[in-house]
């Protein structure tokens, strides 16, 4: 009997089909493979994580401790993180049962999506927003529902239109609050009216707070800490803007008991835990992180001031943002799209943004520029920002 061989074709999921890969991984592939780039691209800071997180690190290596932790992570680092979260934005979590530590942020969304949305359910997603949050709830057998906001508006969110946006289906809002990638942030009384529609429509609130503490008027509301708020919502964070740790792929997320149970089974079976070394590392952070912290806070706020008043001078719309490290400004006056123009002027000037389509469509006619670089690449891409704009006016 003789065996007819076929050649193998790949059988991957229709989900993983549907999803696009990440417009910002392939701007900053590209401006990789150049010579004298200023990246603007990659919301990284450019500080190194501070010495004493580095070294807690290197001495639980020292120590032989690398082990598996808790599932839930380290009971002392949970503990920080409760304290933490208290202290700085009036919302309490049990350690032992309302906090776990994630690969990162990312991961936190990735868990809350999966525990919370059956096939079919839709979620509101405020645009624009970070590139992973419709194609992770496609990934968990959700329909992503867009909810636009405008620079008219200074990118918050109109409760009438996530009124609009409601269905039979729709079971989750997605915030992230101050924003990436237009820095926009939400204070209490806009936030509050937010919370009348999720309580009137009983939906569930994932609150991504990553940038919290890049905040530079004012003090940050966290969702979970307004009235009703609590338990219906799941709070994702982490330590890799505020504490320069990128790399290190450490997070967290809180949320009331029922959906942490939930949570911690998916991550049981997906990560175990995160990274022993890293974790100690974040617990350094949370404990005695806070000076660094804040003087990278201030280098921020500088370079926000200088970046958007030059590129307003250069002839760029520009709201000033809130929080984060980004600037969304318009370049719809120049006639190109957004990939257009960020194309165009990597080809030509060699500065790197990221097109705003990628963020949903509401940031088309939009480019985000990262201002977590230098001053001196700060000025120096506003002079070449400022070259590009001259050679399209003619």
């Amino acid at each position: 009997m003789s065996i007819i061989k076929t050649e193998h074709q790949p059988r991957l999921s229709a989900a993983v089909n549907r999803i696009q890969p990440s417009g910002i991984r392939r701007f900053f592939d590209l401006a990789s493979s150049m010579d004298n780039i200023i990246s603007l691209g990659v919301g990284e800071p450019d500080f190194s994580t501070p010495w004493n997180i580095r070294e807690a690190s290197i001495h639980s290596l020292e120590r032989g401790v690398t082990s598996y932790t808790a599932n839930a992570g380290l009971l002392e680092l949970r503990a920080a993180i409760s304290k933490y979260l208290l202290e700085s934005f009036g919302v309490d979590y049990h350690p032992e049962s309302e906090v776990i530590v994630t690969v990162g942020a990312s991961e936190g969304i990735d868990l809350a999506l999966r525990a919370i949305v059956d096939p079919g359910d839709e979620v509101l997603i405020v645009e624009p927003c970070f590139v992973s949050y419709a194609p992770l709830v496609s990934l968990a057998g959700g329909v992503p529902v867009p909810v636009p906001t405008s620079i008219d508006k200074n990118f918050e969110i109109d409760e009438n239109d996530l009124k609009e946006r409601l269905t039979s289906k729709t079971k989750a809002l997605m915030l992230s609050f101050p924003n990436n990638p237009t820095g926009a942030v939400m204070g209490k009384e806009g936030l509050t009216k937010v919370a009348e529609v999720v309580k009137d429509h009983n939906l569930v609130v994932l609150s991504d707070e990553i940038y919290a503490e890049l905040t530079y008027d004012g003090d940050h509301t966290s969702f979970p800490s307004i009235e009703g708020m609590k338990e219906r919502t799941i709070l994702i964070s982490g330590f890799s803007k505020s504490y320069a740790m990128t790399g290190w792929r450490i997070g967290y997320l809180t949320a009331p008991k029922p959906y942490a149970e939930a949570m911690l089974k998916i991550h049981q079976y997906a990560m175990m835990c995160a990274s022993t070394m890293a974790q100690y590392a974040a617990l350094e952070a949370m404990t005695n992180g806070r000076e660094e912290m804040e003087e990278m806070i201030i280098s921020y706020r500088q370079r926000r001031n200088y970046f958007v008043k030059s590129l307003k001078e250069i002839g760029l719309t520009c709201h000033s943002p809130g929080g984060a490290f980004y600037a969304f400004p318009s370049i719809a006056e120049t006639g190109l799209s957004s990939e257009e123009f960020a194309e165009q002027l990597l080809l030509d000037q060699k500065v790197a943004v990221v097109p705003g389509h990628v963020f949903g469509a509401g940031g088309e006619g939009h480019i985000r520029c990262s201002y977590a670089a230098s001053m001196e690449q700060l000025e120096e891409a506003i002079d070449r920002i400022g070259a590009f704009l001259k050679k399209l006016n003619g």
